[in-house]
């Protein structure tokens, strides 16, 4: 007997609709939209983190301090997988600021690359724990490398170099088995290699160079080295015998022995000795030969009281004096063969580079004769020996990229250390004629407060100058990149950065015949040496910036609206880099308010009203200043950064204002003991109201 089932109620009835109708939307769904677009919620905070600690660089398209979707709608730089970020390459922009702090947030990422940029401070503690490869060269960071990197197994790639990282490392590369290439070159590490480079079993590339290192490097034995470049390090001992083999081993700088410092290592050792040896037995023989030849002349001279004159003078070889010295030559040389065996190779460095002709000299000099008002010093540098200082103008050496060029450090065996700036920008007309009319009028100018050039280079379509080497690089760096932990500068030493920049212009302006046109007046071309004195870089390269806008914040008003660019135009920047000096901050900055974006403009109203000159002053400063100083520093300001060109004063005039703030230095003993103390030595000498 079948029961019929009971009816169903409305209730049931409705519930098992709208369950049926609710399982088809969300089964169509799938099907029409199997993987969400939106980018996984941690990923994008931790972008977020990025483009804020980076200052927001309006340079990043795409890029949001606030929510977004880089995996839907692309962010510059940002490559996804789904829903997750995996890649973030963004070298050479110019960015500046750090990394943040959420890093360990991007679990999928496995390329991380920040390389040539201007970011500052330490590295984050925690980076994408899952990368691969990682490259944050070229920048200007501090601290040492984080110990999180002993967790990140799966790293093949690490380049660190070119920064500023100090310390002894941590034995923290154990569990780096799938590491391949190392670079921790051009830093301040110091100390012995850590122990646990023993364990890099994949390691092919290990680059040390320019630190500090010291020690033996007996724990990279037997590691399977292809290329290992331990330069200018304070390395001792002997070179372990299994690197000695490997295809590039560079070594110069150090104490060690036992290989050739030739970059092919242990087979150019051999090759090294074999031509030495071949060279020294042609020598002998050489030797032996003439030995042989004299005596016969001697014998056939005995039965004769005369010398054949004309015979005589017609000999290819110089008579040697005597027998005697002869033999004891061929002695020595045979005792230095036999030397090869035990002894350790020659060294076959080249000579330091000097300079070499490459250009016609003589139209040079008729070009530095026609237009000279003083001896000029720029000599001719050949590609090959600055090519060989920069190391082929490598990432590793890169200084800075401006406007018109890339600036490289250049150094030589014996020390010297110079600065050379490749120049990428053209010429109008005849290039070779235009550019050696430029050196011959930037060789005239000598002045203690702008950059000397030293020499140049044209050949195979490079323009190359060399400058002299400033230690502290530019104000730029100083004013905006230290970080937290650098002593500041105080505000003696910006006056004085700004008396001495004033200086350099009046003597471009005002003693130059015909007057120069700087046109680039900015912080990042005043450097520092030692001491922190001023050189004003990049003068007499005005052809090169024709129609450009250089710098944001820089430019005066007439040269932005009508590209007409006058001696007043340079003193509209000069007044920038005062404000810089004045407020610590950049002359343009989007990561500020709007109002507050231009420094000029949210500076000006300011400059008269002392409450709010006040609240300008960079924090960094803490207060340490002389109000009347301040005071007549924003006067001077106010002159030089006038709308109206003809109303702004002349150099001279800014010379001799600034000039009224510095006091005679009996009186600076009566000032009072909360004034700081300048990072020069000589400061004592400077004193301002």
């Amino acid at each position: 007997m079948v029961m019929a089932a009971p009816p169903l109620s409305s209730t049931t009835f409705a519930f098992s609709t709208f369950s049926s109708s609710f399982f088809f939307f969300a089964v169509s769904s799938l099907l029409i939209n199997p993987a969400a677009s939106d980018t996984k919620s941690a990923d994008v905070s931790a972008l977020n983190v990025i483009f804020q600690s980076l200052n927001s660089p309006s340079q990043l398209s795409g890029w949001k301090s606030n929510g977004g979707d880089p995996c839907d709608k692309p962010w510059q730089g940002i490559t996804c997988s789904g829903s997750s970020v995996t890649e973030i390459k963004l070298p050479g922009l110019g960015l500046s600021g750090t990394l943040g702090y959420q890093l360990s947030s991007l679990t999928s990422v496995t390329y991380f690359d920040f390389s040539k940029n201007n970011l500052h401070g330490d590295i984050p503690y925690q980076l994408p724990p899952n990368a691969l490869h990682i490259d944050l060269a070229g920048n200007t960071l501090t601290g040492g490398i984080p110990y999180s990197i002993s967790q990140m197994t799966d790293l093949e790639y690490l380049n660190l170099a070119g920064n500023q990282l100090k310390g002894q490392m941590s034995d923290m590369f154990g569990k780096l088995q799938k590491m391949s290439e190392l670079d921790l070159s051009f830093n301040h590490f110091s100390g012995d290699l850590p122990e646990s480079f023993g364990s890099l079993r994949n390691l092919k590339t290990l680059h040390l160079q320019n630190n500090q290192f010291s020690g033996s490097i007996n724990v990279l034995a037997d590691l399977p080295l292809d290329d290992l470049n331990v330069q200018n390090n304070q390395f001792t001992g002997q070179v372990p015998p299994k690197l000695k083999d490997i295809d590039n081993l560079q070594i110069d700088g150090t104490s060690l022995s036992g290989s050739s410092s030739s970059k092919k290592g242990g087979k150019a050792k051999g090759m090294n000795i074999a031509i030495i040896a071949g060279v020294v037995i042609a020598v002998l023989l050489v030797i032996v030969l003439l030995l042989a030849v004299l005596r016969k002349a001697k014998s056939s001279s005995a039965s004769s009281p005369y010398i054949d004159e004309h015979s005589y003078q017609n000999r290819s070889f110089t008579p040697l004096a005597d027998n005697e010295l002869i033999e004891q030559a061929v002695v020595s040389s045979s005792l230095n063969l036999k030397g090869l065996q035990t002894s350790p190779p020659m060294d076959l460095k080249p000579p330091p580079p000097g300079p070499h002709e490459s250009l016609n000299e003589n139209e040079f000099s008729v070009k530095l004769n026609k237009h000279s008002i003083g001896h000029a010093h720029a000599i001719t540098y050949s590609l090959i020996d600055l090519r060989a200082a920069t190391g082929s103008f490598s990432s590793s050496r890169l200084l800075g990229e401006g406007s018109i060029g890339s600036v490289y450090k250049a150094k030589y065996a014996d020390g010297k250390v110079l600065t050379v700036k490749k120049i990428d920008s053209k010429l109008p007309g005849d290039s070779s004629s235009a550019f050696m009319d430029i050196i011959a009028a930037i060789s005239r100018m000598h002045h203690p407060n702008i950059s000397e050039l030293i020499g140049f280079c044209s050949e195979s379509g490079y323009q190359l100058l060399v400058y002299e080497f400033q230690r502290n690089e530019s104000l730029h760096e100083f004013l905006h990149l230290s970080d937290d932990y650098s002593r500041p500068l105080t505000w003696d030493t910006r006056v004085r950065i700004a008396l001495e920049t004033a200086r350099a212009l009046e003597y471009l302006h005002e003693v130059c015949s015909p007057s120069s046109i700087h046109k680039n007046i900015k912080s990042a071309n005043i450097l520092l040496d030692a001491e922190l004195n001023a050189h004003l870089s990049e003068c007499g390269l005005t052809a090169y910036y024709e129609g450009q806008n250089l710098s944001p914040g820089y430019d005066a008003p007439e040269f932005t609206n009508t590209r007409a660019y006058t001696l007043k135009s340079d003193i509209y920047s000069f007044g920038v880099v005062m404000l810089e000096l004045l407020t610590g901050r950049r002359p343009f900055d989007s990561s500020k308010p709007m109002a507050e974006q231009s420094l000029v403009s949210w500076a000006i109203p300011q400059l008269h009203d002392m409450g709010s000159l006040k609240q300008m002053v960079d924090p960094a400063l803490h207060g340490l200043y002389p109000p009347k100083s301040l005071s007549r520093f924003a006067d001077v300001i106010a002159q030089c950064v006038l709308l109206e060109p003809e109303l702004r004063p002349a150099m001279t005039e800014v010379v001799r204002s600034l000039a009224q703030c510095v006091r005679p230095a009996g009186i600076n003993n009566k000032l009072s003991g909360k004034m700081s103390t300048s990072l020069r030595s000589d400061d004592s000498d400077y004193g301002y109201y």
